[in-house]
């Protein structure tokens, strides 16, 4: 018999939006956003309010619940974009540099985090570009097999609008978890240069997406999240 097909529920954002499946387990198919594009995509975002089913990640961004700025940059003949992450921590400005593959999939992207031999998938699942993007992680850390769910909100501006932190609680719910959690990030300004810089994360050789598939069979997710990233 086959496998009835589970889909997330998103709360339509004024008009209709536009989403496309994407297949990951055989009882789960993730929506995102229809026609995505990149270019307008890339550019810098501000990490506004965040949530994941990770205690070690929650406790961590707890402890230091600053807006981390995020610089998105691709080039068009590559496959893949980087994303520079900044922030203070302990008064300093800390920065990392993550490599992202792009997937055969628009709106979805992939990274692999030596240190927790961990695999991420990342999704916008909706976003106006202008504004915000509303993101899902789905990670999972090898040999563990510990899976994680994280959710960020995205913002052109260091504010959001009520509306868009609305929807945003509604999409946290929607994936089981309390919008209660959601970590609402604070306002400390933009990092500067000549402020203390971190050492750039090393990426892992770029994975083949359907390889990648085939050797999961499940969502990858992470339990143990890179400290002060940012990473979509």
């Amino acid at each position: 018999m086959q496998r009835a097909v589970s889909l997330v529920s998103l709360l339509v954002l004024g008009s209709a939006w536009i989403l496309q499946a994407v297949p990951v387990l055989p009882d789960t198919v993730i929506l995102t956003q229809e026609n995505f594009d990149l270019g307008r995509f890339m550019g810098k975002w501000y990490e506004v309010a965040v949530v994941s089913t990770c205690p070690h990640y929650m406790q961590r961004k707890r402890g230091n619940p600053v807006i981390v700025a995020l610089e998105l940059q691709h080039v068009a003949s590559e496959g893949n974009f980087t994303m520079t992450a900044a922030s203070f921590k302990n008064g300093s400005c800390k920065k990392t540099t993550t490599d992202y593959d792009l997937t055969n999939t628009s709106g979805q992207f992939y990274h692999h985090i030596a240190r927790f031999e961990a695999d991420v998938d990342s999704f916008v699942v909706r976003s106006n570009y202008d504004e915000f993007a509303m993101m899902l992680l789905l990670s999972i850390e090898k040999p563990s097999g510990n899976k994680t769910t994280t959710m960020k909100l995205y913002s052109r501006n260091m504010s959001v609008r009520t509306a868009v932190l609305d929807d945003f609680k509604t999409l946290v719910r929607q994936q089981g978890v309390s919008d209660d959690t959601i970590i609402t990030n604070q306002n400390e300004g933009d990092c500067v240069s000549g402020d203390q810089v971190t050492k750039p994360v090393t990426p892992q050789p770029q994975i083949s997406v359907t390889k990648k598939w085939k050797r999961d069979a499940m969502p990858p997710g992470l339990t143990a999240q890179e400290e002060d990233a940012g990473n979509v």
